[in-house]
């Protein structure tokens, strides 16, 4: 009998996802790290062995093996909590891994839901557009752009422009697909190294949330195909929020910007965030930001969007 696919059956995908996870995470902590000591000086494995895991979690041997194997079924939160610990896990593995268990159990009925919605509510765009002095844009967990205001389409016009980022498809604009797929992006975003990683990692957890999302998995093998970047970003099984901080932008009409972002969820609308950049008053990037939304005002506007109508 032919063997199982794992990149057609849904079920050994998980288990795969699982297994490189926890192996991902063990292989990165040494003994002094967990505060165990390390006997003798060949050791065979990176990281923590599968013994010592199991010790510091207080579960058995093979309790731990079946779990790296990839079978989470049955894992209480207890368990995965203990786990979580030994592997040293933070906030965002932590939501993964319970994630990944969870997943396991997603009925068949789950596996066919429809995907998202590509566009928002009328009220959602007006409280954009109220914002005048900041950028301010709605995106999902795929990381397409589904609305906008006006700073935030000049801020982003790089993205929007670009055919790489999916505009041009008839789709909303994809922010991941452009830092990978085109050149421009090294250039846009002053610390690129980081903003690449970030944005597998975010994705990777939207992976675990949502395994069955017949549209990020489309846009995963899209951009494992395409980016040779993207899959060592992807093979490392990091995650990570996307919650606030900073970001650089060397826009091409008013040079760098330093802003601040926050994201914050939209409780009427599951599984879609609000991104928010701002300056602090009387900073160059403050300057920066007025001068960017009166060169906007002298040119074309994009669709609210990201998608080109032809």
């Amino acid at each position: 009998m032919a063997s199982s696919d794992p990149s057609t059956d849904p079920r050994l995908a998980h288990r795969a996802q699982v297994r490189e996870f926890l192996s991902s995470r063990r292989a990165r902590i040494t003994p002094e790290r967990a505060g165990l000591p390390a006997y003798g000086g060949n050791r065979r494995v990176a990281g923590l062995r599968r013994e010592e895991v199991a010790m510091l979690a207080g579960v058995s041997v093979d309790y731990y093996v079946r779990m790296e194997r990839g079978d989470l079924a049955g894992a209480s939160d207890g368990v995965l909590d203990a786990l979580a610990n030994a592997l040293q896990l933070d906030e965002a593995e932590r939501e993964h891994l319970v994630a990944l268990a969870h997943a396991g159990q997603i009925t068949a009925k789950a596996r066919r839901r429809r995907p998202g919605p590509i566009t928002v509510r009328p009220a959602v765009q007006q409280v954009l557009d109220a914002i005048t002095a900041a950028p301010a844009w709605v995106r999902n967990g795929r990381h397409d752009i589904l609305a906008m205001n006006f700073t935030a389409r000049a801020l982003y016009s790089p993205v929007l422009a670009s055919p790489e980022a999916g505009a041009a498809g008839k789709r909303p604009a994809n922010t991941t697909r452009f830092v990978y797929l085109d050149p421009a992006a090294r250039d846009f975003f002053v610390d690129y190294d980081r903003i690449a990683r970030d944005a597998a990692a975010m994705l990777r957890l939207e992976a675990g949330a949502n395994p069955h999302d017949t549209d990020l998995i489309a846009l995963v093998g899209e951009l494992s195909t395409r980016s040779e970047l993207f899959r060592q970003h992807w093979a490392a099984h990091d995650v990570k929020f996307h919650r606030s901080g900073k970001k650089r932008l060397n826009h091409p009409a008013v040079g760098v910007l330093d802003l601040d972002f926050e994201s914050v969820e939209l409780p009427s609308e599951p599984g879609l965030r609000v991104n928010i950049y701002t300056a602090a008053a009387d900073t160059p990037t403050a300057d920066g930001l007025k001068l960017l939304v009166s060169w906007a005002a002298s040119r074309e506007p994009v669709t609210r969007t990201g998608i080109v109508e032809g």
